[in-house]
């Protein structure tokens, strides 16, 4: 299940995050970073991603 969150997080970074953690803190953080610039989007998603 990983890989599909990691591509997603690739994908659409928030998307990715929200299937890790849901509706919380670090994915309004991560749609807030994508909006900024994708780059750090898919940083912080796949830091999620990989962290828990």
């Amino acid at each position: 299940m990983d890989i599909i969150r990691i591509i997603f997080a690739v994908l659409l970074p928030p998307l990715g995050v929200f299937l890790q953690v849901g509706f919380s803190w670090t994915f309004v953080l991560n749609i807030v970073l994508t909006l900024l610039g994708y780059i750090p989007g898919i940083i912080h998603a796949i830091w999620v991603i990989a962290r828990k």
